[in-house]
């Protein structure tokens, strides 16, 4: 129709090809170049990110470039439909996150925790890249992972990878073993381990022993990242839902002065 308008990312290699051949009016977004509607990380820790959207500033509860990319087409989406500007802006700096999703936790012993429902290869490595982005690499992360039973094998490997060479140490455990065996999943996700990476990799297939470890090995200012169940309270062991909540243990652990 008259009023259909087509939005793409400048900065995906895609975005414009999408554009090719429609008849709707073509505006376009970036974080890196010239475009209709531009943004710019200011700041950015584990909390949030402070954000100039054209000319206004504004802090985000959201953390991760992916994020800045959703704010922006968010943004342009509803400017483009009439909202006015300061309306989607305030809105938006009221959004909070999503259950098990970068959620952050702090010790008193100044170390950080995030806990991520994160259990495919890509969004593994969204998380990690996010941490990577925030971090002065003085500090260490180290990220507990599994992968579930009765699902997908071929990533199992994948992740590990991932997860390797994105951080300074990693434990593999179980996820939600379901009817299978929790030592032959890490076993396959071992397989992904270069014989390199060997040294900063640990299997302890029990997942509450493998938070408590990555807590003990951390030092002041580190991070370490649980992936895989975020805001799951249970774990799926041989067809029963037994009690388990990674953000739970992890505050416990932390409550007890580490």
């Amino acid at each position: 129709g008259r009023d259909a308008f087509a939005l793409t990312n400048r900065d995906d290699k895609n975005g414009m090809v999408m554009l090719q051949n429609t008849k709707a009016s073509k505006y376009s977004y970036s974080l890196r170049t010239m475009a209709d509607f531009r943004l710019k990380v200011l700041e950015s820790d584990f909390n949030g990110m402070l954000l100039k959207i054209d000319e206004d500033e504004a802090w985000f509860n959201m953390v991760g470039n992916f994020n800045a990319y959703n704010i922006l087409a968010v943004y342009a989406t509803a400017f483009i439909l009439d909202v006015p500007r300061m309306d989607i802006i305030t809105k938006m700096t009221l959004l909070g996150r999503v259950n098990g999703r970068f959620e952050v936790y702090r010790s008193a012993g100044k170390i950080t925790g995030i806990v991520d429902y994160a259990h495919t290869p890509d969004a593994l490595d969204n998380v990690i890249k996010t941490i990577n982005e925030i971090r002065s690499r003085n500090e260490q992360l180290i990220t507990v992972i599994g992968c579930g039973g009765n699902r997908d094998k071929a990533k199992r490997p994948v992740m590990a990878k991932v997860a390797v060479e994105g951080s300074d140490k990693v434990i593999l455990t179980s996820d939600n073993p379901r009817d299978e065996e929790p030592s032959i999943i890490i076993a396959e996700m071992m397989e992904g381990v270069d014989a390199m990476n060997y040294k900063k990799t640990l299997s302890i297939t029990d997942r509450k022993e493998a938070i408590k470890t990555a807590v003990m090995l951390s030092k002041p200012g580190d991070i370490i990242l649980i992936a895989g169940k975020g805001h799951e309270a249970y774990q799926e062991i041989k067809g029963e839902k037994h009690p388990f909540d990674d953000r739970k243990i992890l505050t416990e652990l932390f409550n007890q002065g580490i």
